[in-house]
């Protein structure tokens, strides 16, 4: 059962259009160590669409900042170029999918706020010690969760609903049911998506082992391990508990991250 599940899976990913010409020219940006923040700029202004979610994005409240960001050049200055990638290409990602998440008990709406407090919160816990591992670490909160909506066309499609419903109480542990469940996981599903996206590969390694970032490879390793924590913290709905806060500190300890930089970046929660 797990095979041919994987195997639908597989060639749903495989089905999927390629990237448009926007998030091709950003990556090319974004990936090329001659190109500054100009060159960024140009190229987002050049989709006003994308111009106005990038901006509806970065003035979300959860990122704390006092005064309106009106410009997408102030945008990039304020947040660089990688968290700036992030909020671009979860907007032109999020536009390849028809959304429906119900098999998780969630709505869209929820499954948006799942992903923006998950980058939020990476974003203000990383923004000041550790800026460089924001280039995969901005994309990889945002986009991390988009497996689930292919995980949840495969759960409707085998009428699986309530099986799957079942091991979410039983189990207690999302990914461990999409596994009983759907025979893959959603790091998983993520990360086979931006392979087949052609994705740098340090965010492909960052999002497959944000479970288990022991087996990430060594320099992917500490994004992997925040990418966990993030995770862990704020919840499938979206929402952060007692218990998934003091879950994610835990992990920090395990982890020897910065304890202090996380509990700032709450406070801006």
């Amino acid at each position: 059962k797990r095979i041919i599940m994987n195997e639908d899976i597989l060639k749903k990913i495989k089905q999927l259009p390629p990237l448009p010409e926007s998030a091709m020219q950003i990556e090319a940006v974004y990936q090329n160590p001659d190109s500054s923040f100009n060159d960024m700029v140009k190229i987002l202004e050049k989709d006003p669409l994308l111009t106005a979610d990038i901006l509806k994005s970065a003035n979300s409240p959860l990122y704390g900042f006092s005064r309106e960001i009106n410009a997408i050049s102030q945008a990039v200055s304020l947040f660089g170029m990688g968290t700036v990638r992030g909020f671009a290409l979860a907007s032109i990602v999020k536009k390849s999918f028809p959304l429906d998440l119900s098999p998780y008990g969630i709505t869209n709406d929820m499954f948006s706020l799942l992903s923006k407090k998950q980058h939020a919160l990476t974003t203000s816990w990383c923004i000041r010690k550790e800026p460089k591992l924001l280039g995969v670490l901005s994309p990889a909160a945002f986009l991390v969760e988009i497996g689930k909506v292919l995980i949840a066309q495969q759960i409707i499609a085998k009428n699986a609903q309530l099986e799957f419903k079942n091991a979410l109480l039983s189990l207690q542990d999302v990914e461990a049911s999409e596994r009983t469940v759907a025979g893959a996981d959603t790091p998983e599903v993520s990360a086979t998506i931006f392979e087949h996206w052609r994705f740098e590969p340090g965010l492909i390694d960052t999002i497959k082992n944000c479970e288990n970032p022991d087996g990430a490879k060594e320099e992917n390793k500490k994004a992997a391990q925040i990418l966990h924590v993030v995770r862990t913290a704020v919840q499938i709905n979206g929402t952060t508990t007692d218990e998934s806060i003091s879950a994610a500190k835990e992990l920090i300890n395990t982890y020897n991250l910065d304890m202090e930089s996380f509990e700032r970046a709450l406070e801006n929660f």
